[in-house]
């Protein structure tokens, strides 16, 4: 599976893929020793904001951060049993964040009429010198501060310009919060490779396949990387933190006869390659995706259906993280080309009453397994925040970077990016609770009896996903699409339930909420990367298993070629003829 990133213009997706892995915990205390780095970054951000002054008004900066992300990977990756490639890599990325004017209003406010006006400026980097020459670091850090500085100066009249022309505006809130500086140094995180047992390992994971001539595509790949990231700002932030994160990634993928392109995914997580599962594990985990897909070939096309439905939890966290988490991100909630869908309803019920969303980047763990969404602070040196969304099925607060919305003035540690991206609100670790906990056994027997209620021969079960996108823009559909990969027809007669295949959720999200009946006590983790307006980031989705009264299900996207004309050239093998 690909990696989807999300287009600028409000369409986000969330999807599970080979690049995704955990945060490790940055070092504890602030006894680390302080990166030499950071001293000269110091230097020159003190130097920009007491000389930086462009003739001939005397514009000068307000605000300046610089954030330099040390990044240090490895990923190898095999098929059948043979490598198929095999990087390291290591880069030192610098990134300038500049304004001119003042909080009130400055040179990020959105300049309306102008397509994407919110996010046409800022972003990008420049890389650093990987070995710390402070002179060659000083010389990349003050051209890009140059041009940044040059840029903001030039947007900051046209968005004076645009106040004037255009009509007034309907959010004026402040461009930029104040907040407190951050002062941290963790300790600085070593990358420690592997070696030949990496690439041992995914040879003999990917062996597995071989014996599979009617599974097309298979792989296994072992990423793992270090990024420690640096943060010095004019308001006196002064930031080292670091994390590792490791990932073992299994996928297979087949034709059906009738062309329809069909896949699975699954994978291990850990801080260190040694915390990784042993082999045998994840040699089940092989055996596992195998069957999915082998198994997804038999199974029947589903035509589009609208009736009861039942989200397995880790299908409902995706589920809401569409329809819900990115309509409450802050920054849509002031851009007027937004559909602002909940901007103007905080304190009403928009869930059920027994429904509660809290979004908590500051939560490692869930049970035994680690929170991809986790950080310690945000993109604008905001420490991570335990935000409560809804309470009860009320809408309480929004999710807040340093852009404050309708009388919102304060972050609440939810400015994110992807290195060279604008940074906005987004989602860390989005939870959701509920007071109307049901056995699974329960929700089938409610299942059943909502599908005879409406006279349906079945209902639909969503075992698994991999991911979805959701769209926020004015003109675009306020609509969502979440991809099922394991859906069963549930059928009230009592016959053993029967997997299916070819078809995604859709809807919109006012709607759906109010077809919510009740929930599972069984929470799920959906750790995945979604992708928006800042780049792709790190997001889990914590759900129980939920009980809507009617979804919407449409043809999945199928592919028209026929599946492939001559036996495969593992066949001979798995038949036991290995002619090698």
């Amino acid at each position: 599976m690909t990696e989807l990133q999300g287009r600028a213009w409000g369409f986000s997706v969330i999807v599970l893929v080979a690049a995704i892995m955990i945060f490790a915990c940055p070092g504890a205390g602030m006894a680390a020793e302080e990166h030499p780095l950071l001293a000269v970054m110091r230097g020159e951000l003190s130097l920009s904001m007491e000389k930086l002054e462009a003739p001939p008004d005397g514009v000068k900066p307000y605000f300046l951060q610089y954030t330099v992300t040390d990044m240090q990977s490895l990923g190898v990756s095999a098929s059948l049993g043979a490598v198929t490639s095999e990087d390291d890599d290591h880069r030192r990325l610098l990134e300038v964040d500049l304004r001119v004017g003042d909080y009130a209003l400055d040179s990020t406010r959105q300049i309306r009429g102008s397509y994407g006006g919110s996010y046409s400026w800022g972003g990008g980097t420049a890389a650093l010198p990987l070995d710390g020459d402070p002179v060659a670091t000083k010389q990349a850090i003050w051209l890009e501060t140059d041009q940044r500085f040059k840029d903001a100066v030039k947007r900051l009249a046209q968005v004076k310009a645009n106040l004037k022309v255009k009509v007034e505006e309907e959010d004026a809130s402040d461009d930029f919060s104040r907040e407190e500086p951050s002062v941290y140094v963790g300790e600085w995180v070593e990358f420690v490779h592997p070696g030949k047992e990496a690439t041992g390992l995914v040879r003999r994971l990917s062996r597995k396949f071989r014996a599979y001539p009617l599974i097309y595509s298979s792989g296994v790949t072992l990423s793992g990387d270090v990024t420690n990231r640096l943060i010095v700002s004019s308001e006196g932030s002064n930031l080292q933190h670091g994390q590792g994160r490791w990932r073992v990634g299994i996928y297979a993928s087949s034709v059906a006869e009738d062309g329809m392109e069909l896949w699975q995914y699954t994978s291990f997580d850990a801080h260190f390659y040694d915390a990784l599962p042993d082999e045998e594990t994840m040699a089940a985990g092989v055996d596992k995706v195998i069957a999915e897909v082998m198994a997804l070939r038999e199974a029947p096309i589903v035509e589009p259906y609208t009736g009861p439905a039942i989200l397995v939890n880790r299908a409902s966290g995706v589920f809401f993280h569409e329809i819900f988490g990115h309509r409450i991100e802050g920054h849509r909630q002031k851009d007027v080309d937004e559909g602002q869908t909940f901007a103007q309803k905080l304190g009403e019920q928009i869930l059920p009453e027994f429904l509660s969303v809290i979004d908590d980047p500051t939560q490692r763990t869930f049970g035994d397994e680690e929170l991809n969404g986790y950080y310690r602070f945000d993109e604008e040196c905001v420490p991570a925040q335990r935000a409560a969304l809804v309470e009860n099925g009320v809408l309480k607060r929004f999710l807040m970077s340093r852009t404050p919305a309708r009388g919102i003035t304060k972050s609440n540690g939810h400015g994110r990016r992807q290195p060279g991206t604008r940074v906005v609100s987004r989602m860390g670790n989005t939870i959701i609770e509920s007071s109307k906990q049901l056995s699974i056994e329960r929700l089938r027997e409610m299942l059943i009896a909502e599908c005879k209620r409406q006279d349906k021969e079945f209902g639909l079960l969503f075992a698994d996903i991999s991911g979805g996108f959701t769209m926020t823009r004015r003109w675009m559909p306020q609509a969502f699409k979440v991809m099922p990969i394991l859906v069963y027809r549930v059928y009230v007669d009592g016959r053993p339930d029967e997997l299916v295949r070819g078809v995604d959720i859709v809807g919109t999200p006012l709607t759906c909420f109010s077809m919510i009946m009740a929930t599972g006590d069984d929470p799920g983790v959906f750790n995945g990367m979604c992708g928006a307006e800042s780049g792709a980031v790190p997001v889990s989705a914590v759900s129980p298993s939920i009980l809507v009264e009617k979804i919407e299900v449409e043809k999945k996207q199928k592919a028209q070629d026929r599946p492939p004309i001559l036996e495969a050239p593992i066949a001979s093998e798995a038949e036991g003829k290995d002619e090698a």
